[in-house]
């Protein structure tokens, strides 16, 4: 606890700032959204080192190596492909200078310190990536119910007389039954796009 109040009266501690819209395209991370696809920014953090752009579609993450060094790593995580989980928010003491948001997309963990005084607005990003997080958890049950329902459906009609017809047309029209019911489900459920959550709980 000493050492990190000794950083931050040193200015030392990586504690990052919230941008504004206006000033994202003076951001790294600005050139490596996908605009011709849709992707917009909501929310970027910038600390001395590295970038957080939260779009409608993932994060990017520009790592860098130290405040010292001008190398950098472009990381993206989609989060139709990478699950945000345990998000939490905890707030400043009185002799804290700064404030945290921690979270997981799939099983990288992130921890990212703020200025103090942008608690209000940190907490319309908490709001978001928990939102997201209770969306794409209640899709998975539902995605894996409707994959257990297929499953028994056809487990049946495996085990019925279908009269004159042939075994091999009853595997095919079950087959592309299944095919077609689980990219139904998948396209219903399966979201890639969280601008609305960003668009209700961003007060940009």
């Amino acid at each position: 606890m000493f050492k990190k109040m000794a950083a931050d009266a040193l200015g030392l501690s990586d504690v990052g700032k919230i941008i504004d819209p206006q000033d994202y395209d003076k951001t790294d991370a600005d050139d490596y959204v996908m605009h011709e696809d849709d992707e917009k920014i909501y929310f970027l953090i910038k600390t001395k080192a590295d970038e957080y752009c939260f779009t409608n579609l993932a994060l990017i993450h520009v790592d860098g190596e130290s405040a010292m060094s001008s190398k950098r790593t472009l990381k993206r995580y989609p989060y139709s492909q990478h699950t945000i989980s345990d998000v939490s928010l905890e707030t400043a003491g009185k002799i804290d200078l700064d404030v945290e948001i921690d979270f997981k997309l799939g099983p990288v963990a992130f921890s990212i310190d703020v200025q103090k005084d942008q608690i209000e607005r940190l907490k319309d990003l908490y709001k978001s990536l928990l939102r997201i997080a209770e969306i794409t958890h209640e899709n998975a049950i539902v995605m894996h119910m409707a994959n257990d329902s297929l499953e028994k459906a056809v487990s049946i009609l495996q085990n019925s007389r279908v009269g004159d017809v042939k075994l091999d047309d009853q595997y095919n029209k079950l087959t592309d039954f299944g095919f077609t019911w689980m990219t139904s489900v998948r396209n219903q459920y399966h979201v890639k796009d969280f601008g609305d959550v960003f668009e209700k709980y961003i007060n940009n």
